[in-house]
């Protein structure tokens, strides 16, 4: 998904990824065998329609209507290419114009096909519920995510009832490697599954805690699966505070990650190891009872002993 909609550009020694999900990430080269695998999944791309969904995604991150200028330099193509690729877009329904200021906006087709998705995840209905009540509990926004690729992707949330309070709009993405929640989820992958996701990639910095070295991601992942929780203490945002858990299915696979967040000025480090860790691990433990799941015998129990928040 994310991964292939990168721009791709090939030499002779491999592939060099563009992630344009995510503004100003860096590019990072994928030599051998895995760039040999992605030069041939590019031959079978079609240009037209890898531009048009490139335009769909970008305006999809906006999340609010967007100028022609503004289009063409987010997917990096001439106007004139935007505009016609627009005009298809139209004429089937993604996307609409607005006649007085001219800017564009997803139209109610997209919204049809991304609704049809999320209706398969029969996750969210079970899930529903105990977000509702650990968002009551703590006072504070509660997601339900997946994992796609190095993104965690959003499938539903119940915000807090504060005025200040973190948001992350449903059917958003965010980089796994420095957020609650995709730590959780990343640390549920095999080990050589998760080698070769981060071979060659750049992890990106977003504030001074992100962790960008591969070896000192691993360590922490291992903490993580041994723990059976992580916490985001300004990794991705300096002011967010976050603490996750895996939902496990009846075959005691992870399937999703359940996350608790809002604002540093009203989490600190004793309420998030005091408060939201424990919460969010009975959040997500009840989830996945309700899947027929149990809790991994590589999952110790919660302790205040075992936490390990950074300050």
């Amino acid at each position: 998904m994310v991964g292939l909609m990168g721009m791709m550009v090939s030499n002779k020694n491999g592939i060099y990824f563009r992630n344009t999900e995510y503004k100003n990430a860096s590019s990072a080269f994928v030599p051998g065998e895995e760039g040999k695998k992605m030069r041939e999944r590019k031959a079978r791309i079609v240009q037209a329609v890898d531009r048009s969904l490139a335009i769909l995604e970008a305006m999809a991150r906006e999340g609010a209507p967007m100028a022609l200028g503004e289009i063409s330099a987010e997917v990096e193509l001439t106007r004139s290419t935007v505009h016609r690729l627009l005009a298809t877009l139209m004429a089937r329904g993604f996307v609409r114009q607005d006649p007085i200021s001219g800017r564009y906006f997803l139209g109610l087709k997209a919204l049809e096909v991304g609704t049809s998705c999320l209706t398969t995840l029969d996750i969210r209905s079970v899930a529903r519920p105990f977000l509702r009540q650990l968002a009551r509990e703590c006072g504070e926004t509660a997601n339900l995510a997946i994992l796609d690729g190095l993104d965690v992707f959003y499938i539903d949330q119940v915000e807090a009832e504060s005025m200040i309070k973190m948001r992350a709009r449903l059917g958003s993405r965010g980089p796994a490697h420095c957020t609650g929640a995709g730590k959780v989820l990343l640390a549920a992958l095999p080990e050589e599954e998760l080698q070769r996701l981060l071979a060659g990639r750049i992890l990106k910095r977003y504030t001074a805690r992100t962790i960008t070295d591969p070896e000192r991601l691993g360590e922490e992942l291992r903490q993580i699966r041994k723990e059976g929780y992580a916490v985001d203490f300004g990794e991705m945002e300096p002011a967010i505070r976050c603490a996750a858990a895996p939902v496990r299915n009846y075959e005691g696979q992870v399937v999703c990650a359940v996350s608790i967040s809002g604002p540093n000025t009203r989490i600190d480090g004793e309420r998030l190891r005091n408060v939201l860790v424990p919460a969010v691990r009975r959040a997500a433990q009840e989830i996945s009872r309700e899947l027929g799941g149990m809790p991994s015998r590589g999952l110790r129990p919660f302790s205040l002993g075992t936490t390990r928040i950074r300050f």
